[in-house]
């Protein structure tokens, strides 16, 4: 058997894999108990690590779209929208992967770290033949501490994206804080940052998800686990902006633009 065929058999055998651990976790969230006391020390420490690089990242962010699309839109003399277009751009795309991307690398590769290490040591093990799930006692509290802390970071995110951009366009670009707050009032809508939230939920579940995944199947010790910590960012940051375009080509099917 050729190696293509081979790699292509693993990688369908690994995604499938990764489904079957999103249906387990998804059937282990409705079991009883549930593990609050880890989940709020997982959400805690996920947002330690990563209210602050998001914080960041958020400033230039916005920012660089707004002076981008102010170029742009002086360029066609549609200089009036630019508040709209920078705005929709950072609450619906921007927002949820900045948000999710800080996640995944800042609490979700120390999610796969500490996982890893429990796997090695056969702790993992040890819950299995002690009748512990380790998927319910473990793996679900982390996931769903991504998920919280995606949503909270994502409404930060956008205002402090939103607030950057106003604050660049009216000092950098000579742009008028009327036409700027008018612009966005009269041309977004609610579900647009409906439909960043939902993503952030999304890309929090996947980001909880792989880094769990990889977690749970090291190989080759100590070693090993630094690979799957580097496996794990590399694959969210992949499967964010593919899940990313799909729901974008939904939201804007179906939702139509307003005034349209």
């Amino acid at each position: 058997m050729t190696a293509p065929v081979t790699a292509a058999r693993n990688a369908v055998g690994e995604f499938g894999k990764l489904f079957g651990l999103a249906l387990d976790i998804v059937v282990a969230m409705f079991k009883r108990p549930f593990q609050f006391r880890e989940f709020v020390q997982q959400f805690w420490f996920v947002a330690s690590v990563s209210i602050l690089p998001a914080a960041l990242v958020s400033i230039p962010f916005g920012a660089v779209i707004t002076l981008q699309l102010g170029g742009l839109t002086s360029q066609l003399g549609a200089e009036s929208f630019n508040g709209a277009a920078s705005v929709l751009a950072v609450i619906q795309q921007a927002s949820p992967i900045v948000t999710t991307l800080v996640v995944a690398g800042a609490g979700g590769s120390a999610i796969c770290a500490e996982l890893g290490s429990r796997t090695i040591r056969e702790e993992i093990d040890a819950m299995e033949v002690l009748g512990v799930s380790p998927i319910q006692r473990l793996v679900v509290p982390r996931v769903l501490a991504a998920m919280a802390v995606a949503v909270l970071l994502n409404g930060m995110v956008s205002f402090v994206g939103v607030t950057g951009g106003y604050v660049f366009n009216v000092l950098l670009q000579g742009g008028t804080p009327g036409a700027f707050l008018a612009s966005f009032s009269a041309l977004a809508q609610l579900p647009d940052l409906w439909v960043g939230e939902v993503k952030a939920v999304i890309f929090g579940f996947l980001a909880g998800l792989v880094a769990s995944y990889r977690g749970l199947h090291p190989k080759g010790g100590a070693k090993g686990v630094g690979d799957v910590v580097n496996q794990s960012v590399v694959i969210t940051f992949l499967l964010l902006f593919f899940v990313n375009f799909v729901i974008s080509v939904i939201y804007l099917r179906v939702v139509p633009a307003k005034g349209a």
